[in-house]
């Protein structure tokens, strides 16, 4: 698996830029820069902020082979999950625990 290919596919699928990755990854310019232009592959800890960024873990990053199958509710709910920002995330995550109540 090609890396800075897969981040650059995840970026392209929600719409974003370089620049809203970095915003919302807090990550620094040069370290998206370099995996965009250089094609670097990034640290552990550097992906496990741009897969948290994405609103998937480390194993579906590098899952190719499709074991997870999801409903198209659940697909539509996750590619929707990865546009939202962290406080976003963070007020649906708490509708969602009250609506269970």
């Amino acid at each position: 698996m090609n890396v800075p290919e897969k981040i650059k596919k995840l970026t392209k699928e929600r719409g974003w830029s370089e620049y809203r990755l970095v915003k919302e990854s807090k990550l620094p310019t040069s370290t998206i820069a370099n995996i965009f232009h250089r094609n670097t592959v990034p640290g552990i800890s550097t992906l496990e902020a741009i897969c948290d960024t994405f609103g998937i873990t480390l194993s579906q990053f590098f899952s190719e082979d499709g074991m997870v199958s999801l409903s198209p509710e659940q697909a539509a709910l996750l590619q929707d999950w990865g546009c939202l920002t962290p406080e976003q995330r963070h007020l649906l995550l708490e509708l969602i625990r009250t609506m269970r109540q």
